[in-house]
Protein backbone atom coordinates (compact mmCIF):
# COMPACT_ATOMS: atom_id res chain seq x y z
CA UNK A 1 0.00 0.00 0.00
CA UNK A 2 3.16 2.48 0.56
CA UNK A 3 2.99 5.30 -2.15
CA UNK A 4 -0.09 4.13 -3.84
CA UNK A 5 -3.08 5.89 -4.11
CA UNK A 6 -6.62 5.66 -4.89
CA UNK A 7 -8.67 6.08 -7.86
CA UNK A 8 -11.44 8.38 -5.58
CA UNK A 9 -8.86 10.44 -4.65
CA UNK A 10 -7.18 11.05 -8.13
CA UNK A 11 -8.36 15.24 -8.10
CA UNK A 12 -5.67 16.25 -5.22
CA UNK A 13 -2.91 14.59 -7.09
CA UNK A 14 -3.26 16.45 -10.77
CA UNK A 15 -0.17 16.91 -12.57
CA UNK A 16 1.71 14.50 -10.04
CA UNK A 17 2.84 10.82 -10.65
CA UNK A 18 1.08 8.30 -9.17
CA UNK A 19 0.90 4.58 -8.42
CA UNK A 20 -2.74 2.95 -8.31
CA UNK A 21 -2.94 -0.86 -8.00
CA UNK A 22 -6.38 -2.94 -8.85
CA UNK A 23 -7.72 -4.41 -11.95
CA UNK A 24 -8.17 -4.32 -15.78
CA UNK A 25 -11.55 -4.17 -17.13
CA UNK A 26 -10.46 -3.72 -20.62
CA UNK A 27 -8.04 -2.26 -23.01
CA UNK A 28 -7.80 -1.29 -26.65
CA UNK A 29 -5.05 0.01 -28.97
CA UNK A 30 -4.65 1.46 -32.06
CA UNK A 31 -1.23 0.36 -32.42
CA UNK A 32 0.34 3.10 -31.45
CA UNK A 33 -1.72 4.28 -28.91
CA UNK A 34 -2.88 1.85 -25.84
CA UNK A 35 -6.01 2.62 -23.65
CA UNK A 36 -6.20 0.57 -20.58
CA UNK A 37 -9.22 0.59 -18.33
CA UNK A 38 -8.52 0.24 -15.13
CA UNK A 39 -10.31 -0.41 -11.35
CA UNK A 40 -9.46 -0.17 -7.78
CA UNK A 41 -12.71 -0.64 -5.70
CA UNK A 42 -13.05 3.22 -5.15
CA UNK A 43 -13.76 4.34 -8.54
CA UNK A 44 -12.69 3.68 -12.50
CA UNK A 45 -9.67 5.28 -14.81
CA UNK A 46 -8.64 5.13 -18.34
CA UNK A 47 -4.79 4.73 -18.32
CA UNK A 48 -2.89 5.95 -21.87
CA UNK A 49 0.12 5.40 -22.72
CA UNK A 50 2.03 5.83 -26.57
CA UNK A 51 4.06 3.31 -27.57
CA UNK A 52 6.95 6.15 -28.45
CA UNK A 53 6.92 7.15 -24.56
CA UNK A 54 6.45 3.42 -23.12
CA UNK A 55 8.27 1.69 -25.00
CA UNK A 56 7.70 -1.59 -27.46
CA UNK A 57 8.17 -4.14 -24.47
CA UNK A 58 5.50 -2.62 -21.98
CA UNK A 59 3.60 -1.37 -24.42
CA UNK A 60 3.15 -5.35 -25.98
CA UNK A 61 2.75 -6.78 -22.84
CA UNK A 62 -0.43 -4.58 -21.72
CA UNK A 63 -1.64 -5.06 -25.51
CA UNK A 64 -1.94 -8.57 -24.29
CA UNK A 65 -3.06 -8.19 -20.49
CA UNK A 66 -6.20 -10.41 -19.90
CA UNK A 67 -9.44 -8.72 -18.54
CA UNK A 68 -9.51 -9.05 -14.41
CA UNK A 69 -5.35 -9.27 -14.61
CA UNK A 70 -4.42 -7.69 -11.10
CA UNK A 71 -1.76 -4.83 -11.85
CA UNK A 72 -0.15 -1.76 -10.08
CA UNK A 73 -0.13 1.32 -12.61
CA UNK A 74 1.98 4.10 -12.43
CA UNK A 75 1.84 7.23 -14.04
CA UNK A 76 0.88 11.58 -14.24
CA UNK A 77 -2.45 12.13 -13.36
CA UNK A 78 -4.19 14.50 -15.95
CA UNK A 79 -7.05 16.39 -15.59
CA UNK A 80 -9.64 15.05 -18.97
CA UNK A 81 -13.41 16.62 -19.38
CA UNK A 82 -14.22 13.57 -21.08
CA UNK A 83 -13.43 10.98 -18.43
CA UNK A 84 -15.71 10.11 -15.97
CA UNK A 85 -13.77 10.86 -12.78
CA UNK A 86 -12.57 14.08 -14.43
CA UNK A 87 -9.17 12.49 -14.95
CA UNK A 88 -6.94 10.31 -17.10
CA UNK A 89 -3.08 8.45 -15.87
CA UNK A 90 -0.82 8.56 -18.67
CA UNK A 91 0.79 5.06 -18.24
CA UNK A 92 4.65 5.15 -17.66
CA UNK A 93 4.83 2.02 -15.96
CA UNK A 94 3.25 -1.39 -15.09
CA UNK A 95 3.38 -4.25 -12.77
CA UNK A 96 1.39 -7.65 -12.98
CA UNK A 97 0.63 -8.79 -9.81
CA UNK A 98 -1.79 -11.52 -10.89
CA UNK A 99 -1.92 -12.55 -14.55
CA UNK A 100 -6.04 -13.81 -15.17
CA UNK A 101 -6.90 -16.67 -16.67
CA UNK A 102 -9.94 -16.09 -19.60
CA UNK A 103 -12.53 -14.06 -18.08
CA UNK A 104 -16.05 -16.03 -18.71
CA UNK A 105 -18.38 -12.43 -18.42
CA UNK A 106 -17.51 -10.70 -21.70
CA UNK A 107 -18.56 -8.08 -23.21
CA UNK A 108 -21.57 -10.33 -25.49
CA UNK A 109 -24.86 -10.69 -23.35
CA UNK A 110 -25.25 -12.85 -20.77
CA UNK A 111 -28.50 -14.34 -19.54
CA UNK A 112 -29.78 -13.77 -15.79
CA UNK A 113 -28.95 -17.50 -14.58
CA UNK A 114 -25.58 -17.08 -16.30
CA UNK A 115 -24.65 -14.02 -14.42
CA UNK A 116 -25.98 -14.88 -10.98
CA UNK A 117 -24.00 -17.99 -11.24
CA UNK A 118 -21.01 -16.26 -11.62
CA UNK A 119 -22.16 -13.28 -8.83
CA UNK A 120 -19.12 -13.90 -7.27
CA UNK A 121 -17.27 -12.11 -10.24
CA UNK A 122 -20.43 -10.11 -11.80
CA UNK A 123 -20.02 -8.09 -8.74
CA UNK A 124 -17.10 -6.52 -10.40
CA UNK A 125 -18.88 -4.61 -13.55
CA UNK A 126 -19.49 -1.38 -13.54
CA UNK A 127 -23.30 -1.27 -12.73
CA UNK A 128 -22.85 -3.85 -9.49
CA UNK A 129 -20.09 -1.41 -8.55
CA UNK A 130 -22.44 1.76 -8.22
CA UNK A 131 -25.52 -0.07 -6.81
CA UNK A 132 -23.28 -1.95 -3.80
CA UNK A 133 -21.61 1.36 -3.15
CA UNK A 134 -25.05 3.26 -3.26
CA UNK A 135 -26.43 0.87 -0.99
CA UNK A 136 -23.33 1.20 1.36
CA UNK A 137 -24.11 4.91 1.39
CA UNK A 138 -27.59 4.34 2.42
CA UNK A 139 -26.75 1.90 5.39
CA UNK A 140 -24.47 4.87 6.41
CA UNK A 141 -26.82 7.61 6.20
CA UNK A 142 -29.43 6.06 7.98
CA UNK A 143 -27.30 4.97 10.85
CA UNK A 144 -25.87 8.97 10.82
CA UNK A 145 -29.53 9.93 11.16
CA UNK A 146 -30.28 7.79 14.06
CA UNK A 147 -27.61 8.15 15.91
CA UNK A 148 -27.02 11.56 15.37
CA UNK A 149 -31.01 11.51 16.76
CA UNK A 150 -30.45 10.02 20.11
CA UNK A 151 -31.39 6.26 19.25
CA UNK A 152 -29.73 3.70 20.42
CA UNK A 153 -28.65 0.74 18.47
CA UNK A 154 -29.66 -2.70 19.72
CA UNK A 155 -29.23 -5.89 18.40
CA UNK A 156 -31.96 -8.13 18.63
CA UNK A 157 -31.65 -12.03 17.86
CA UNK A 158 -31.58 -14.36 14.84
CA UNK A 159 -33.05 -17.53 16.04
CA UNK A 160 -36.39 -16.79 18.00
CA UNK A 161 -39.03 -19.15 19.40
CA UNK A 162 -41.98 -17.33 17.83
CA UNK A 163 -43.02 -15.87 14.21
CA UNK A 164 -43.61 -11.72 13.78
CA UNK A 165 -45.03 -11.26 10.62
CA UNK A 166 -47.16 -14.93 10.18
CA UNK A 167 -46.65 -18.26 10.45
CA UNK A 168 -46.44 -19.06 6.88
CA UNK A 169 -42.97 -17.87 5.88
CA UNK A 170 -40.81 -19.05 8.65
CA UNK A 171 -37.69 -21.00 8.52
CA UNK A 172 -38.08 -23.59 10.88
CA UNK A 173 -34.75 -24.82 12.64
CA UNK A 174 -33.81 -27.33 15.56
CA UNK A 175 -32.40 -25.41 18.55
CA UNK A 176 -31.42 -28.24 20.81
CA UNK A 177 -34.41 -30.17 21.97
CA UNK A 178 -37.01 -27.35 20.73
CA UNK A 179 -37.81 -25.66 17.72
CA UNK A 180 -37.00 -22.54 16.68
CA UNK A 181 -37.29 -19.76 13.92
CA UNK A 182 -34.80 -17.64 11.95
CA UNK A 183 -36.01 -13.63 12.51
CA UNK A 184 -38.30 -12.05 10.20
CA UNK A 185 -37.83 -9.20 11.95
CA UNK A 186 -36.43 -7.28 15.15
CA UNK A 187 -39.67 -5.57 15.87
CA UNK A 188 -41.11 -7.32 18.90
CA UNK A 189 -37.58 -7.34 20.65
CA UNK A 190 -37.14 -3.87 19.52
CA UNK A 191 -40.40 -2.82 21.54
CA UNK A 192 -39.39 -4.43 24.53
CA UNK A 193 -35.66 -2.02 24.47
CA UNK A 194 -37.48 0.82 23.47
CA UNK A 195 -39.92 0.48 26.43
CA UNK A 196 -36.21 0.52 28.20
CA UNK A 197 -34.27 3.35 26.31
CA UNK A 198 -37.26 5.59 24.56
CA UNK A 199 -35.47 5.31 21.09
CA UNK A 200 -34.16 2.02 19.69
CA UNK A 201 -33.35 0.69 16.54
CA UNK A 202 -31.77 -2.79 15.03
CA UNK A 203 -30.46 -3.29 11.59
CA UNK A 204 -29.91 -6.51 10.40
CA UNK A 205 -31.25 -9.69 8.42
CA UNK A 206 -34.85 -10.57 8.13
CA UNK A 207 -35.55 -14.40 6.19
CA UNK A 208 -39.05 -15.01 4.65
CA UNK A 209 -39.90 -18.43 3.02
CA UNK A 210 -41.79 -16.64 1.05
CA UNK A 211 -42.30 -18.63 -2.77
CA UNK A 212 -42.08 -15.42 -4.53
CA UNK A 213 -40.19 -15.08 -7.68
CA UNK A 214 -41.40 -10.74 -8.15
CA UNK A 215 -39.06 -8.54 -9.00
CA UNK A 216 -39.22 -7.16 -5.49
CA UNK A 217 -38.72 -10.12 -3.38
CA UNK A 218 -35.18 -11.68 -1.20
CA UNK A 219 -35.62 -14.37 0.85
CA UNK A 220 -33.20 -12.89 2.85
CA UNK A 221 -32.91 -9.19 3.10
CA UNK A 222 -31.69 -6.28 5.23
CA UNK A 223 -33.44 -3.75 7.45
CA UNK A 224 -33.59 -1.04 9.68
CA UNK A 225 -35.81 -0.56 12.33
CA UNK A 226 -36.87 1.94 14.84
CA UNK A 227 -38.87 2.14 17.41
CA UNK A 228 -40.08 4.98 19.90
CA UNK A 229 -41.80 5.29 22.95
CA UNK A 230 -44.74 7.72 23.55
CA UNK A 231 -44.28 7.80 19.30
CA UNK A 232 -48.14 8.04 18.05
CA UNK A 233 -48.68 7.29 13.91
CA UNK A 234 -48.31 10.86 13.30
CA UNK A 235 -44.64 10.85 15.22
CA UNK A 236 -43.83 7.95 12.52
CA UNK A 237 -45.03 9.40 9.67
CA UNK A 238 -42.99 12.68 10.11
CA UNK A 239 -39.95 10.28 11.11
CA UNK A 240 -39.84 8.25 8.03
CA UNK A 241 -40.16 11.29 6.31
CA UNK A 242 -37.00 13.17 7.48
CA UNK A 243 -34.93 10.15 7.57
CA UNK A 244 -36.38 9.14 3.51
CA UNK A 245 -34.75 12.79 2.93
CA UNK A 246 -31.80 12.71 4.33
CA UNK A 247 -30.66 9.73 3.06
CA UNK A 248 -31.12 10.95 -0.37
CA UNK A 249 -29.98 14.23 -0.18
CA UNK A 250 -26.34 12.39 1.15
CA UNK A 251 -26.63 10.18 -1.84
CA UNK A 252 -27.17 13.32 -4.06
CA UNK A 253 -23.65 14.78 -2.23
CA UNK A 254 -21.72 11.58 -2.14
CA UNK A 255 -22.59 9.50 -5.28
CA UNK A 256 -23.07 11.57 -8.38
CA UNK A 257 -19.95 9.09 -10.21
CA UNK A 258 -22.11 6.21 -9.47
CA UNK A 259 -25.27 7.54 -10.20
CA UNK A 260 -23.52 8.60 -13.74
CA UNK A 261 -22.54 5.38 -14.52
CA UNK A 262 -26.34 4.08 -13.73
CA UNK A 263 -27.56 6.68 -15.93
CA UNK A 264 -30.08 7.40 -13.25
CA UNK A 265 -32.10 10.65 -13.55
CA UNK A 266 -30.99 12.83 -10.66
CA UNK A 267 -34.00 15.21 -11.63
CA UNK A 268 -36.61 12.58 -10.29
CA UNK A 269 -34.24 12.36 -7.08
CA UNK A 270 -34.03 15.96 -6.36
CA UNK A 271 -38.06 15.91 -6.28
CA UNK A 272 -37.80 13.95 -2.52
CA UNK A 273 -38.52 16.47 -0.54
CA UNK A 274 -40.88 17.11 2.37
CA UNK A 275 -43.84 17.50 2.42
CA UNK A 276 -44.82 13.69 1.25
CA UNK A 277 -48.48 13.11 0.31
CA UNK A 278 -50.01 11.76 3.37
CA UNK A 279 -53.17 9.46 1.76
CA UNK A 280 -55.51 6.74 3.19
CA UNK A 281 -55.92 3.16 2.35
CA UNK A 282 -59.85 4.12 1.57
CA UNK A 283 -58.59 7.00 -0.70
CA UNK A 284 -56.23 4.90 -2.67
CA UNK A 285 -58.71 2.32 -3.00
CA UNK A 286 -60.68 5.22 -4.92
CA UNK A 287 -57.79 6.39 -7.10
CA UNK A 288 -57.03 2.65 -8.15
CA UNK A 289 -60.89 2.61 -9.17
CA UNK A 290 -60.56 6.06 -10.87
CA UNK A 291 -57.90 4.59 -12.66
CA UNK A 292 -59.70 1.39 -14.01
CA UNK A 293 -58.17 -0.91 -11.60
CA UNK A 294 -60.59 -3.83 -9.93
CA UNK A 295 -59.87 -3.60 -6.17
CA UNK A 296 -61.69 -4.94 -3.19
CA UNK A 297 -61.69 -2.64 -0.04
CA UNK A 298 -60.17 -4.84 2.46
CA UNK A 299 -57.47 -6.23 0.48
CA UNK A 300 -53.92 -6.02 0.07
CA UNK A 301 -52.12 -3.93 -1.85
CA UNK A 302 -50.27 -6.02 -4.32
CA UNK A 303 -46.87 -5.09 -6.12
CA UNK A 304 -49.21 -4.00 -9.22
CA UNK A 305 -51.83 -1.78 -7.37
CA UNK A 306 -48.69 -0.14 -5.18
CA UNK A 307 -46.82 0.59 -9.02
CA UNK A 308 -50.18 2.40 -9.95
CA UNK A 309 -50.34 4.42 -7.05
CA UNK A 310 -46.80 5.15 -6.65
CA UNK A 311 -46.99 6.32 -10.47
CA UNK A 312 -49.41 8.81 -9.68
CA UNK A 313 -46.74 10.89 -7.18
CA UNK A 314 -43.70 12.47 -8.00
CA UNK A 315 -42.32 12.12 -4.89
CA UNK A 316 -42.37 9.03 -2.29
CA UNK A 317 -46.48 8.47 -0.82
CA UNK A 318 -47.30 7.58 2.53
CA UNK A 319 -50.76 5.38 2.83
CA UNK A 320 -52.42 5.43 6.32
CA UNK A 321 -55.04 3.72 8.05
CA UNK A 322 -54.53 -0.18 6.46
CA UNK A 323 -57.69 -2.47 7.40
CA UNK A 324 -57.15 -4.65 10.46
CA UNK A 325 -56.80 -7.82 8.29
CA UNK A 326 -54.31 -6.89 6.27
CA UNK A 327 -51.80 -5.76 9.20
CA UNK A 328 -50.24 -7.71 12.35
CA UNK A 329 -51.82 -8.58 15.16
CA UNK A 330 -50.00 -5.86 17.20
CA UNK A 331 -51.00 -2.91 15.22
CA UNK A 332 -52.76 -0.13 17.02
CA UNK A 333 -56.81 0.19 16.15
CA UNK A 334 -58.57 3.27 15.03
CA UNK A 335 -60.28 4.93 17.83
CA UNK A 336 -62.24 6.53 14.35
CA UNK A 337 -63.13 3.46 12.91
CA UNK A 338 -62.32 0.21 14.83
CA UNK A 339 -61.74 -1.73 11.14
CA UNK A 340 -59.03 0.35 10.47
CA UNK A 341 -55.25 0.49 12.07
CA UNK A 342 -52.76 3.38 12.62
CA UNK A 343 -50.63 2.07 10.13
CA UNK A 344 -48.55 3.51 6.98
CA UNK A 345 -46.55 2.30 3.89
CA UNK A 346 -44.30 4.32 2.13
CA UNK A 347 -44.31 3.77 -1.23
CA UNK A 348 -41.49 5.06 -3.41
CA UNK A 349 -42.75 6.96 -7.07
CA UNK A 350 -42.00 5.48 -10.26
CA UNK A 351 -43.95 2.54 -9.76
CA UNK A 352 -41.35 0.88 -7.27
CA UNK A 353 -43.85 0.31 -3.99
CA UNK A 354 -43.60 -0.02 -0.86
CA UNK A 355 -40.21 0.45 0.31
CA UNK A 356 -41.41 1.19 4.33
CA UNK A 357 -44.07 0.17 6.40
CA UNK A 358 -44.90 0.41 9.97
CA UNK A 359 -47.02 2.45 12.41
CA UNK A 360 -48.21 2.62 16.24
CA UNK A 361 -48.10 -0.46 18.12
CA UNK A 362 -51.50 -2.24 19.99
CA UNK A 363 -50.55 -0.96 23.84
CA UNK A 364 -53.59 -2.15 25.78
CA UNK A 365 -53.23 -5.53 27.57
CA UNK A 366 -56.77 -6.90 26.90
CA UNK A 367 -56.56 -5.50 23.45
CA UNK A 368 -53.47 -7.09 22.94
CA UNK A 369 -54.12 -10.81 24.84
CA UNK A 370 -57.36 -10.69 22.46
CA UNK A 371 -55.68 -10.02 19.32
CA UNK A 372 -52.89 -12.89 20.26
CA UNK A 373 -55.75 -15.37 20.71
CA UNK A 374 -57.67 -14.10 17.46
CA UNK A 375 -54.47 -15.39 15.75
CA UNK A 376 -54.22 -18.36 17.43
CA UNK A 377 -50.74 -17.70 18.32
CA UNK A 378 -49.19 -19.76 21.10
CA UNK A 379 -49.45 -17.82 24.09
CA UNK A 380 -46.98 -18.88 25.78
CA UNK A 381 -43.98 -17.46 23.16
CA UNK A 382 -45.79 -14.20 23.54
CA UNK A 383 -46.19 -14.15 27.14
CA UNK A 384 -42.89 -11.87 27.53
CA UNK A 385 -43.98 -9.61 24.52
CA UNK A 386 -47.58 -9.17 26.53
CA UNK A 387 -45.97 -8.79 30.07
CA UNK A 388 -44.68 -4.92 28.20
CA UNK A 389 -47.84 -4.22 28.66
CA UNK A 390 -48.39 -5.14 32.40
CA UNK A 391 -45.46 -2.78 33.36
CA UNK A 392 -45.50 0.68 31.80
CA UNK A 393 -47.33 0.31 29.00
CA UNK A 394 -47.65 3.44 26.79
CA UNK A 395 -48.34 4.41 22.84
CA UNK A 396 -45.31 3.46 20.85
CA UNK A 397 -44.59 2.68 17.13
CA UNK A 398 -41.79 2.02 14.85
CA UNK A 399 -41.05 0.86 11.25
CA UNK A 400 -39.19 -1.56 9.18
CA UNK A 401 -36.97 0.30 6.02
CA UNK A 402 -35.82 -2.04 3.58
CA UNK A 403 -32.57 -1.62 2.86
CA UNK A 404 -32.60 -3.60 -0.66
CA UNK A 405 -36.15 -2.01 -1.96
CA UNK A 406 -34.70 1.50 -1.61
CA UNK A 407 -32.05 0.68 -2.84
CA UNK A 408 -33.77 -0.42 -6.32
CA UNK A 409 -35.77 3.03 -5.72
CA UNK A 410 -33.20 5.60 -5.72
CA UNK A 411 -30.80 3.63 -8.12
CA UNK A 412 -33.56 3.36 -10.77
CA UNK A 413 -33.02 -0.29 -11.09
CA UNK A 414 -35.50 -3.33 -12.37
CA UNK A 415 -34.41 -5.85 -10.11
CA UNK A 416 -33.71 -5.66 -6.51
CA UNK A 417 -31.28 -8.99 -6.25
CA UNK A 418 -28.63 -6.66 -8.07
CA UNK A 419 -29.12 -4.51 -4.71
CA UNK A 420 -27.18 -7.21 -2.33
CA UNK A 421 -24.23 -8.96 -2.93
CA UNK A 422 -24.99 -12.55 -2.92
CA UNK A 423 -28.54 -12.62 -3.23
CA UNK A 424 -31.15 -15.50 -1.93
CA UNK A 425 -33.94 -15.92 -3.75
CA UNK A 426 -36.66 -18.71 -4.38
CA UNK A 427 -34.26 -21.81 -6.08
CA UNK A 428 -31.27 -19.59 -5.50
CA UNK A 429 -28.70 -20.25 -2.79
CA UNK A 430 -25.80 -19.92 -4.10
CA UNK A 431 -22.74 -18.96 -4.84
Amino acid sequence: MTGCIYIEDIAQHEGQQVTLQGWVTGRRSSGKILFLQFRDGTGFIQCVGGRNDIGDELFDRVDHLPIESAVRVTGEVRADARAPSGFELGLAGLEVVHEAEEYPIGRKEHGDSFLLDHRHLWIRQSQQFAVLRIRATIISAVREYLDGHGYLNIDTPILTPAACEGTTTLFETEYFDEKAYLTQSGQLYNEATAMAFGRVYCFGPALRAEKSKTRRHLIEFWQVEPEIAYATLEDILDIQEELVCFVVERLLRERKPEFAILKRDLALLERVKAPFPRVTYTEMVDLLHEKGVEFTWGDDFGAPDEAVISESFDRPVMVTRYPRGVKPFYMAIDPEDERLTLSVDMLAPEGYGEIVGGGERLADLATLEAAVDAGALPRADYEWYIDLRRYGSVPHGGFGMGIERLTTWVCGIHHIRETIAFPRMLNRLRP
